[in-house]
């Protein structure tokens, strides 16, 4: 037997262990992991010179833009980001233009993607305005829908908790998970009004206005509408430690719930402001030093399921204003996130098993994303290979993203992403892309 390709001299991560092996690889699936006598022979032998192969990495909150967008992101751009930063798949947002909340909007988004996919994508819905249609937005593939708090974005009335159960109800027979942005809008607004009555346009003002409470009742919210609905609820960018509590004590009474958090939220707190201004304007926005180490806890012992980049591009000119509210939220993470997080196994933070659930096993079970986020023999070709003493710089200059800007920028990194295989193709190798696109699979949910 003839394989496409295998990969040798490695270190290969299998169920929590970290062992000796190769991978031998044919037609996009994993055919055999074992010692290198044992793999059968191959077109071609990719040496990964003491490497450690990781499950492909899933980022399952990234925002790609295109389409009306295309100007801050494009499927190409953010998917030779992802890889580059070593994720092979990632989830993409509704919020676009236009929003993806129908058949119509979510076929025209898949085909616009399918061709210049780097790496696997698959895409959440808004809710649409008729709830029949739910079931058909589903078997056309989306794997997840998302429900933003503090704006409409979509067919509901996010004010009306009746009308957000009855789409919840909707869901309940079809396992795909309901995530949410958990902040209430008017909260937010009324609190906004307020501050610009008052003349204030400030970063403080801005933190006020998206306060951890607000987050925290809004959390409630969702809480009890899981509770009501028996629906499979996700809460994205957690931030605060009354979030965290409530989250906790809702696992703990078997509801189906569960939650993500970013590296910005783990890693940078109000205090870097004085550095870094409204370039760290995210929302929810990094909270205090305190709240900071509390998501580390959370992390820690569990209560944390997922942590996802939130790779949110804006043009440079977008992340400043004279007015404070006029700064478009939100900073791009795929090229990111998994030299950061490295980092911080590397200094005893936490463990590449945590590391590996987080991103790849816990990402995989909640969104029902098949043969993907283990290595395994019939699953999957993604791969992500890691030297874990190699040390970098990161420089936004240099990244595939259209969003050449960072809060990281300058931070010394150990433990980086070496290569990355989709599908089985080498899309990424030392940082270059040497895939053509469209390697990458549009995943659908199966119905």
């Amino acid at each position: 037997m003839l394989v496409d390709r295998t990969l040798v001299n490695c270190k290969v991560y299998l169920e929590g262990e970290i062992l000796e092996a190769g991978i031998a690889i044919e037609n996009g699936k994993i055919v055999k992991i074992g010692k290198e006598p044992n793999l059968p022979k191959s077109s071609e032998k990719i040496n990964l010179n003491g490497c450690l192969a990781l499950p492909g990495l899933i980022d399952v909150h990234v925002h790609l833009r295109d389409q009306r967008q295309a100007y801050e992101e494009t499927f190409y751009t953010g998917t030779a980001a992802a890889a580059a930063g070593g994720i092979t798949t990632v989830l993409d947002m509704p919020n676009n233009e236009p929003v993806t909340m129908s058949v119509q909007t979510l076929r025209e988004r898949m085909k616009t993607a399918e061709k210049q996919a780097l790496t696997n994508i698959a895409f959440y819905s808004a809710f649409p305005e008729e709830k029949n249609q739910i079931i058909q937005i589903v078997k056309e593939g989306a794997v997840a829908f998302k429900i933003f708090l503090i704006k409409k974005i979509g067919g509901l009335n996010i004010d009306d908790d009746y009308e957000i159960l009855k789409a919840l109800e909707e869901t309940g027979n079809l396992n795909v998970p309901v995530c949410f942005h958990a902040e209430n809008r008017r909260e937010v607004e009324d609190l906004m009004q307020k501050l610009i009555f008052e003349g204030r346009n400030d970063i403080k003002a801005y933190l006020e206005a998206h306060n951890p409470d607000i987050e925290a009742k809004s959390v409630e919210r969702v809480i009890k509408l899981a509770e009501k609905s028996k629906a499979k609820v996700h809460v994205c960018h957690i931030s605060s430690t009354k979030s965290l509590t409530l989250i906790s004590e809702a696992k703990k009474k078997g509801l189906n719930i569960t939650c993500e958090v970013t590296p910005h939220h783990l890693l940078l707190s109000t205090e870097d402001f004085g550095e870094k201004g409204s370039l760290l304007i995210t929302d929810p926005p990094v909270r205090s030093e305190e709240e900071r180490q509390s998501l580390w806890n959370g992390l820690k012992n569990g209560i944390i399921d997922v942590l996802a980049s939130d790779h949110a591009p804006h043009l440079l000119e977008e992340k400043f204003s004279d007015e404070i509210w006029k700064v478009k939220p939100g900073i791009p993470g795929l090229e990111t996130t998994l030299p950061l997080m490295l980092t911080q196994v590397n200094k005893g933070l936490f463990s590449i098993q945590e590391l590996v659930r987080l991103m790849a096993e816990n990402p995989a079970k909640i969104f029902g994303l098949d043969g993907k986020g283990m290595l395994k023999e019939g699953f999957s070709a993604d791969i992500t290979v890691v030297d874990l003493h190699k040390r970098g710089v990161i420089d936004s200059s240099r990244f595939h993203s259209k969003a050449k800007y960072s809060p990281f920028d300058g931070w010394q990194v150990k433990g980086m992403p070496v290569k990355t295989f989709v599908n089985g193709v080498l899309v990424m190798d030392n940082g270059e892309i040497f895939a053509e696109p469209g390697v990458g699979e549009i995943i659908r949910k199966k119905f």
